[in-house]
């Protein structure tokens, strides 16, 4: 875990998350706290991530997200080196 994102504001704001019931209550937050292209990239990265887990191609998943192959890579990165936060939600979400 990076040390540096350890901070009182950032417990808030996972705090904040963390209160969230359903998605709707997801859209209205998320809404308020990003701009509808950090939202977008964030969910462009989720996506990626899991066309990795399935071992597509960066070439496949460059043309069906439009995330460019440095936004891939780096998402490989996480993925193989990172604290394996990605394996854990997709573990859970695929139950």
């Amino acid at each position: 875990m990076n040390k540096k994102i350890r901070t009182e504001a950032v417990d808030f704001l996972f705090d904040a998350i963390l209160s969230l019931e359903n998605k709707e209550e997801c859209y209205g937050f998320f809404e308020d706290l990003c701009t509808v292209n950090e939202l977008l990239s964030l969910s462009q990265r989720f996506e990626v991530a899991a066309m990795l887990k399935e071992h597509k191609t960066y070439l496949e998943i460059a043309e069906k997200t439009g995330a460019s192959t440095a936004t891939i890579s780096r998402v490989n990165r996480s993925l193989n080196y990172g604290n394996d936060g990605y394996e854990m939600v997709f573990k859970r979400i695929e139950k």
